[in-house]
């Protein structure tokens, strides 16, 4: 049996002014349809949402989509500071993912 790995996830705009939080089975994926506008009407794609700023792994998807209506739920604040605690530049995390 494969096992399967879940990811919550925080994508930013360019200017760090605009956050996005998602869950997923593939986050490789995800994110790739993001970057690409896969979903042309969605948040992501009409705030340009583009940029992996921070990720974190869970076993089973119920504990992912807990996680992820928690952080959904909370300020901007608490996911600010989950991205500047692992990613104080707001660096692109994905960015040599698609070479």
């Amino acid at each position: 049996m494969a096992y399967i790995n879940y990811y919550v996830y925080l994508l930013s705009n360019r200017s760090n002014s605009v956050l996005y939080t998602g869950m997923t089975d593939d986050l490789q994926r995800r994110v790739e349809e993001h970057k690409n506008s896969l979903h042309s009407q969605s948040f992501s794609s009409r705030y340009k949402v583009h940029k992996l700023v921070w990720w974190e792994e869970h076993p089973t998807a119920e504990e992912a989509l807990e996680r992820e209506k928690q952080l959904k739920a909370g300020p901007r604040a608490k996911k600010v500071a989950l991205i500047e605690a692992h990613n104080p530049l707001w660096l692109d995390l994905a960015k040599d993912w698609y070479k």
